[in-house]
């Protein structure tokens, strides 16, 4: 079959303006799945987890800890556009951190066999031999690392964390963790220079048990450290005392969703809510930065930053979670809990301009600050990261930034964990493409499904979420002639002036009427009908449809997923196949408006590799109809996303019950180079077309609400549909 091309418009190419002004910014320029590092022979479908990651001096590898294999993966980035497997390092037990001095990496072990009885040891692993350099008792269970900036010294911040499962995780549980300070000799750490520094008495919930978390050394040699169950900080001088000692502190937060109920509403405040730190890191010799990340009591949604006498210079508050959520990255799931966990931090120079990095566990985010003033930081940028950012190390020698991302989906057959690389460059930032800034309310979004563009409006497009938001379902208007793209608007789909029930809308079209027709894919398991619902230009649903009883009875779960209008009739595509369907073939059904008549003709679909294959979107544009065909495969596994037309003369429908006509296909786009355009994975669900007035294509994915997804939405243009 001869593939029709499509005119590119390169200048607003996937968000992207040739006009755009010269600046300075992070674009991500590779990803590498960890699973790589696996020798040939060995189980790649082990899960891997890349969690804190370091870079040697000249910044050509990369160096991670990855608990679940017990080993060391090492990646040479000396092109780092094209990074490169330099294997895994076996190591004795879990490694929790890692930090290098030259080529030399002193990773920290958990080698415990219970909580009462915790263990760990510091071992020194030239990575360029893989010798044994040094191997060091350390007296209990390590959580992170850091060096002296000169390589001097080592602290080791020995946790000897609780059982989550005993007393319902309440501290104290001893025995008390502390803090371990090696010297350094030769590049080597001296085992028998190991000083033990004690931290008890200083938590201000359970004092014999600090539970030290994260530490973090400055140009003069002093040390912070979080205590983050006691929510508390800790600043140890050169010499090992403790230099200063204080309470973390609490936000008071508003504008916030506190519940997990399938609804972006951020209308809640809290007070009080106690910082509890994780990840602490030195952003000059007087000032520190923690991400808030929370356990047990609190979680401030949030990061700080303090001074080193205990003064809170800037606290981000909400700002970043509301940053994450208009680009389409909360996690409403984690709404009852701590929303976006704010978990690593980083900081680092780069032009000349102080930097602070910040990640976002359960947001899959990490923002950029110019931190020029530390009372009054300036978000630059989000990055899209891999899913769970829980290590990130500047490079800015070579103007690179990393994330190691340790969410490892492979027992469900999702992505696998990545470690991905970003270049400090001079050309506009490529995400996000699509964004909810600048609307005159915060815009809560996520799970794009169908999309329609305007009668008349060039670029001007509408959106449904699906039933990930249950509780909300919306119709968005997009405005895409900015770049990038803007939803300007949230209109509720309602019943009686109360949000839809029971929905789940994967198609929209226009009406001809000022509304819309919305398909529903129908879960009988659920009691979510099949259904077609007629919506007005406020989002009240007017007229709802069926499905006849010649459908009902061989309907399944995976139904209508695009719509589309064709004078009087509607168009809908069946994403998989039915009962009586012929294998590889999916129905394209039609109901005509006046007559109130249903039929079908049939769609040959490719034939899956590996899982399925079905159709997600359908829309009528000049001559022909265009559909999306795709696997459920995401990333490597990922081989059938494409763009179809077919004649509008082969769209003749069939009465229901009996033989269908088959309509030809033309292959228009293989969307997989579009969907690697960002230097990511290729993501599963491509679910939105639209053609507008002009003739431009979009095309958007679906986030799954940022359930186990790292969140991205891609919102791009190919070109003309003529």
């Amino acid at each position: 079959m001869t593939a029709t091309r499509i005119c590119l418009t390169t200048a607003f190419l996937f968000g992207l303006t040739a006009s755009a002004t010269a600046e300075m910014n992070f674009n991500r320029i590779a990803s590498f799945a960890t699973p790589a590092n696996r020798a040939e022979g060995e189980d790649r479908a082990r899960e891997t987890s890349p969690e804190i990651i370091a870079a040697t001096s000249d910044g050509m590898t990369l160096v991670y800890t990855d608990s679940p294999l017990g080993v060391l993966g090492i990646v040479d980035i000396s092109d780092p556009a094209q990074p490169k497997p330099g294997g895994n390092i076996a190591l004795p037990g879990e490694p929790t951190s890692v930090t290098l001095i030259g080529n030399a990496a002193f990773v920290a072990i958990n080698t415990s066999q219970n909580y009462t009885d915790p263990t760990g040891v510091l071992k020194v692993i030239d990575i360029t031999n893989e010798a044994e350099l040094a191997s060091c008792d350390l007296g209990g269970q390590p959580d992170s690392i850091a060096a002296a900036k000169d390589g001097s010294f080592l602290m080791v911040a020995i946790e000897n964390e609780r059982d989550e499962d005993r007393n319902g995780g309440e501290i104290p549980q001893l025995p008390a963790g502390f803090l371990v300070k090696f010297n350094v000799e030769n590049g080597v750490a001296d085992c028998a220079s190991k000083k033990i520094i004690e931290l008890t008495g200083l938590g201000g919930v359970a004092a014999d048990d600090p539970e030290p978390e994260f530490v973090d050394v400055n140009s003069l040699g002093e040390t912070v450290v979080t205590l983050q169950e006691n929510n508390h900080l800790a600043v140890i001088a050169a010499d090992g005392s403790v230099q200063n000692s204080f309470s973390a502190g609490t936000v008071d937060l508003k504008n916030v969703d506190l519940a997990r109920d399938g609804a972006l509403t951020f209308d809640k405040s809290q007070s009080g809510i106690a910082r509890e730190p994780d990840a602490v890191k030195w952003l000059d010799d007087d000032h520190f930065i923690t991400a808030n990340e929370g356990d047990y009591r609190g979680g401030a949604r949030g990061w700080t930053v303090f001074n080193k006498d205990g003064t809170v210079v800037h606290e981000s508050g909400a700002s970043l979670e509301h940053a994450l959520v208009q680009i389409g990255h909360y996690p409403e799931k984690r709404s009852g809990k701590k929303g976006i966990e704010p978990e690593s931090v980083e900081t680092a120079g780069f032009a000349g301009t102080p930097m602070a990095f910040i990640g976002s566990e359960r947001g899959s985010v990490v923002a950029v600050y110019d931190m020029a003033d530390p009372a009054a930081p300036m978000l630059k940028q989000l990055l899209p990261s891999g899913i769970a950012p829980e290590g990130i190390v500047a490079i800015p020698g070579r103007n690179l930034l990393v994330t190691a991302n340790e969410a490892d989906l492979v027992e469900d057959g999702g992505i696998r964990a990545h470690v991905m690389i970003y270049a400090y460059e001079d050309r506009p930032a490529a995400y996000p493409q699509i964004t909810s800034a600048g609307a005159d309310e915060l815009i809560g979004w996520g799970a794009l499904s169908g999309m329609v563009a305007d009668a008349e409006r060039p670029g001007i497009l509408y959106a449904v979420n699906d039933s990930f938001y249950a509780l909300q379902p919306t119709i968005f208007r997009i405005d895409a002639t900015a770049v990038p793209a803007r939803i300007t608007k949230a209109t509720p789909v309602t019943r009686s002036g109360y949000p839809a029930q029971k929905l789940d809308m994967e198609g929209i079209t226009l009406d001809g009427a000022g509304g819309f027709w919305i398909a529903s894919e129908g879960r009988t398991d659920r009691v979510i009908p099949h259904a077609l619902y007629n919506v007005g230009a406020d989002g009240e649903i007017k007229r709802e449809i069926g499905l006849p009883a010649e459908l009902m009875a061989v309907e399944k779960r995976f139904g209508f997923e695009g719509i589309t209008r064709i004078g009087d009739t509607l168009w809908m595509a069946v994403q998989r196949e039915w009962k009586d369907d012929p294998k590889h073939h999916v129905k394209l059904v039609a109901y005509n408006l006046d007559t109130r008549e249903w039929g079908a003709v049939h769609y040959k679909k490719a034939e899956p590799e590996k899982g399925w294959v079905g159709l997600s979107e359908i829309t009528a544009h000049g001559d022909h109809v265009y559909v999306v065909e795709r696997d459920n495969q995401i990333g490597s596994a990922a081989i059938t996303k494409k763009v179809y037309r077919i004649p509008l003369t082969d769209m003749k429908p069939a009465p229901l019950g009996g033989a269908l006509p088959v309509v030809s296909k033309e292959e228009v786009r293989n969307l997989i180079p579009d969907l690697l355009a960002l230097n990511g994975y290729v993501q599963d669900k491509v679910e939105g077309l639209a053609i507008d007035v002009d003739g431009e294509v979009f095309i958007s994915t679906d986030n799954d609400g940022v359930d186990d997804h790292s969140g991205e939405t891609l919102f791009f243009r190919i070109g003309r549909a003529d």
